[in-house]
């Protein structure tokens, strides 16, 4: 992959997280209020859903930023997103919840795309896959 298409994927990933990051980050600032949200909504484990929420959010984010284990990230927050539209943007008589509906499985075919094709060169997942590689060139003598 070239160094463009690795800086593409790294700024991509970066776009992708800021979105959970933030959201995440006001989530923790606001507890209370989240769960809340999420009684209203009408789902169950206000607390639960909301710890998952954070974990998701904030470490999800911070792992698609740095690319360490991108696909299973990817995934993992792709079915969040995918959640998140069903649970909370289902009235789609309301034309704003119809936007959020649409924006979260736009960002779900975002997420799965990473899952697809993986976090590029500028990745921890990269940098461990060069590093497993050389290892492997040093302790096989046939190789070298």
């Amino acid at each position: 992959m070239s160094n463009t298409a690795n800086a593409t994927a790294l700024v991509g990933r970066i776009l992708l997280a800021v979105l959970f990051l933030m959201s995440g980050v006001g989530k923790l600032g606001a507890p209370a209020g989240t769960q809340a949200y999420i009684a209203a909504a009408g789902l169950p484990a206000p607390l639960l859903a909301y710890l998952v929420a954070v974990v998701v959010e904030v470490g999800g984010g911070l792992l698609l930023i740095v690319g360490y284990q991108t696909r299973i990230v990817a995934v993992i927050m792709a079915l969040f997103t995918l959640a998140a539209a069903f649970g909370f943007h289902n009235n789609f008589a309301d034309q704003n919840q119809m936007i959020h509906f649409m924006k979260n499985l736009a960002i779900t075919g975002g997420l799965l795309q990473v899952a697809a094709f993986g976090s590029g060169g500028f990745s921890l997942d990269a940098w461990r896959e060069r590093s497993a590689s050389a290892g492997s060139v040093r302790r096989n003598p046939a190789r070298a």
